[in-house]
């Protein structure tokens, strides 16, 4: 496999996709029921498996693209990541998250040498616990604020809403597995 540096750094800032839909993915924050975030991470993990499932699922695309494990291994880091976030804000007044690089995981975890049936499972876990944290919300709780270390304020609805994005789209990134499991490029 290759260097897990060798894949370019996303220095973007998605929260833009809050308000408006993702030109990518279609994703539309705006149209999220926030009482149903659980049940499409779930749906999402059940659909990664499928993925995961594939011959291609370790292998990259391109020597700079992230192959399927590589992202199943980010999306699981992102649940707990967003977990972790969401257990914050229910539990404590408008705290601020400590700062994730997303990159520096890939690298020091070697999402590079994870493999489809060990990240398989791991997804599945941490996007049952993850879903089951935004299940237990009601009411006001959806309310309750945080924010990122550069500034962004997110509720825990937005945040959801936001956490859906980041897999939704990264199921998305990896739609190409499926064409070359029926033969296509």
């Amino acid at each position: 496999m290759s260097e897990p540096s060798m894949i370019e750094p996303d220095t973007k800032d998605w929260t833009w996709v809050l308000e408006r839909p993702c030109p990518d993915c279609g994703f539309d924050a705006t149209t999220v029921d926030p009482a149903g975030i659980g049940d499409v991470i779930r749906d999402n993990a059940e659909r990664w498996q499928q993925v995961l499932a594939t011959p291609d699922a370790a292998r990259r695309p391109e020597p700079t693209v992230w192959s399927p494990a590589e992202y199943a291994a980010h999306v699981r880091d992102v649940h707990r990541t967003f977990g972790a976030r969401a257990a914050l804000m229910l539990g404590r007044d408008d705290p601020e998250f400590a700062n994730w690089d997303q990159d520096e995981t890939a690298v020091a975890e070697r999402y590079d040498l994870q493999q489809p049936d060990q990240v398989a499972p791991e997804l599945l876990e941490e996007a049952d616990r993850v879903a089951a944290t935004y299940d237990d919300v009601e009411g006001e709780a959806w309310q309750r604020r945080g924010r990122r270390s550069n500034g962004s304020e997110f509720t825990v609805d937005t945040l959801g809403r936001y956490h859906l994005h980041d897999v939704v789209h990264h199921l998305w990134d990896v739609r190409w597995v499926h064409d070359a499991d029926r033969g296509g490029a």
